[in-house]
């Protein structure tokens, strides 16, 4: 039997619209069925899961395996319309339109929830002093670089370092201790965002870590992007550079 609960009709708003229409962060428990239609097209048959809306536009699908990634998800901007017992999220996706349909089977929970304002994320003391380092010294990431800005806002958070080549092309730099994969999906949504400015289309992504994967070097290269390590202690001026020997 289908538990009661509050059902709030939406709006029905244009995809010209960027803010969200909901308000506040929805948590709802439900076993549901889910058909994603886009860029390509996957089903999630019926199961209980829990279903994140965001205030921000995002939408997150997940169940309780697979660790902290969701199962399906959608990134803002968004248009959500709810109505009976379905909740449709569509994206604007160039010419395309993606469609994430949630059939409610059965809700088990449903509530809202105020959270506080964004704060930066406190990094731990490496990566913090890595990203200060590279903004002293952006040279040390293998070109001529300006620095413009630390922490430069998008709309999915901050990247770490926005510099300009000797061009004048615009760089988005994101500093991790160790580069993995998660740290290339990272960097590829903030670029995403950042190239929605049509200044800033051929905006480049370069990763800089103390050691990156080889993984996700693999990973970066196949879209584009460039990976760097760095020594926070040759930055610092803690060492010297190890010498190598050539034979005659």
């Amino acid at each position: 039997m289908r538990s009661s609960f509050r059902r709030a009709t939406l709006p029905s708003p244009t995809l010209s619209e960027t803010d969200s229409t909901v308000r506040r962060v929805r948590l709802i428990v439900a076993r549901c069925e889910v058909v994603y239609t886009g860029r390509l097209a996957t089903t999630l048959p019926a199961a209980t899961r829990l279903l994140m809306l965001k205030s921000d536009g995002s939408v997150l699908i997940h169940a309780d395996a697979g660790g902290y990634k969701p199962l399906n998800w959608m990134t803002p901007p968004t248009v959500i319309e709810e109505e009976d017992d379905v909740i449709v999220v569509r994206k604007r996706a160039g010419k395309s339109e993606d469609r994430l349909e949630i059939r409610l089977l059965d809700v088990l929970a449903d509530s809202e929830h105020e959270l506080d304002d964004a704060t930066p994320l406190e990094k731990d003391g490496v990566e913090s002093d890595l990203q200060e380092a590279l903004a002293a010294q952006p040279d040390a990431l293998g070109e001529r670089l300006r620095l413009v800005r630390r922490e430069w806002p998008t709309d999915l958070g901050p990247v770490d370092l926005m510099c300009r080549d000797e061009e004048g092309g615009w760089v988005a730099v994101e500093v991790k201790r160790i580069a993995t994969i998660e740290a290339v999906e990272q960097l590829s949504r903030y670029l995403e965002r950042i190239r929605l400015d049509p200044a800033k289309q051929t905006c480049r992504g370069l990763l800089a870590a103390q050691r990156v994967k080889p993984q996700a070097r693999t990973l970066a290269e196949s879209r584009g992007l460039g990976c760097v390590e760095v020594d926070l202690e040759l930055l610092r001026g803690e060492r010297e550079p190890d010498l190598t020997l050539f034979g005659v």
